[in-house]
């Protein structure tokens, strides 16, 4: 049996993320003790595997607990997918480090950046979430995704992380905070899918534990803005 510090080591995950994976039912403990303690044996470790590999095909957690749990779910099958996306990833690393390497050494600036085309990585991760991702929350956002003007979305979106930056100095049950909370909630529905307050928990840990969200949202509000955000969303969803 492993303590969840020591999966929490293991995974990488911290250990407020598998208290929180524990309450949604995405990834429960073997036994919890008398004392409350949780404790992992090995049949656990697939499990966390596979969430970990949704995870870096940036399924939300909802979808990925409703993928393996799905009758016609197939591990190897789906495994074979996240081995192939996580290889056009290291490929298209591979690229980006050798055009770094060519411009510390005085090489040519390239004419059409395809090192940083990620139209190979995306066009896997839709085929992906197509064949497992056969959600209501999924499919909601391939209807609305079609529609959406990505440049002003990601615009509109850099502006609500801006604004819940010049908020950070009030408390997250402020009014005023938990208004903009909704206003986010509210946003993520309209363009998107529809946006639960289970959905918006999960997001709000993804904030933080995701360092890619982490790094973007600090950008726009400064720095602290994600860990405010997922603080105001925790408060708003209880």
């Amino acid at each position: 049996m492993r303590t969840i510090k020591e999966m929490s080591r293991l995974s990488g995950l911290s250990v407020r993320t598998l208290h929180y994976y524990d309450e949604i039912g995405l990834l429960k403990p073997t036994l919890v003790g008398e004392n409350g303690y949780r404790f992992y044996d090995d049949e656990v470790l697939p499990r966390l595997q596979e969430i970990l590999l949704f995870r870096e095909l940036e399924f939300p957690l909802k979808d990925i607990q409703k993928i393996l749990e799905a009758s016609h779910y197939k591990r190897y099958a789906a495994l074979g997918d996240q081995i192939k996306l996580l290889e056009i990833k290291k490929a298209r690393l591979e690229e980006v480090i050798i055009h770094a390497k060519s411009l510390k050494e005085g090489g040519k600036t390239m004419s059409h950046f395809t090192a940083y085309d990620e139209s190979e990585v995306k066009t896997f991760q839709k085929e992906v979430k197509e064949r497992w991702g056969n959600t209501a929350a999924y499919q909601s956002y391939e209807q609305k995704s079609s529609d959406v003007d990505a440049e002003l979305v990601s615009q509109e979106m850099h502006q609500l992380m801006t604004d819940f930056g010049l908020l950070k100095d009030l408390p997250v049950d402020d009014q005023v905070v938990q208004v903009q909370v909704k206003k986010l909630q509210d946003y993520i529905t309209d363009h998107f899918y529809p946006c639960t307050n289970e959905i918006l928990a999960g997001l709000g840990q993804m904030y933080v534990e995701d360092e890619r969200f982490k790094k973007n949202i600090d950008s726009s509000g400064g720095q602290g803005t994600a860990s405010f955000i997922s603080s105001a969303i925790s408060h708003y969803c209880k």
